[in-house]
């Protein structure tokens, strides 16, 4: 399986790590740099999935989140919070509509995994609860 990722990180090095792990699994990658280049970006690239830092300069991850979920055109489309997330921010991600959640530092296997699984679900059905993709241990 293969599809669009943009990658929405104000963090260079974490771009890069995000991009390389997903290219390595066959995706296209885009990158951007905060929320507002997101919203810029996205209208050309037209991404399968976006994974959205929450704290980042000009426009944070959740404000962009509610602003994809405002527009017609990006409606439904696959959002993921990977962040250092307060339980603050789970809620307010899953009252603006994310999908899915992976905290910061992440292993690349659940990176994938999580990619993939908003790849599949296009579609959510009705009453779809966030899964919260939570790593407390590093192994």
């Amino acid at each position: 399986m293969s599809g669009r990722v943009l990658v929405v990180d104000d963090s260079e090095v974490i771009r890069q790590l995000i991009r390389v792990n997903l290219e390595l699994e066959g995706f296209e990658v885009v990158t951007a740099a905060d929320g507002a280049e997101c919203l810029e970006v996205i209208r050309r690239v037209k991404p399968d999935v976006v994974t959205l830092d929450v704290v980042m300069p000009r426009l944070d991850g959740l404000r962009t989140a509610a602003r994809l979920r405002a527009t017609p055109d990006t409606s439904g489309l696959p959002i993921a919070i990977v962040s250092a997330c307060t339980p603050a921010d789970l809620d307010l991600g899953e009252a603006v509509g994310v999908d899915g959640y992976l905290g910061k530092p992440f292993d690349p296997a659940d990176l994938v995994a999580l990619v993939r699984r908003l790849m599949r679900a296009e579609e959510r059905p009705a009453g779809f609860r966030p899964e919260r993709t939570e790593r407390t241990d590093r192994g």
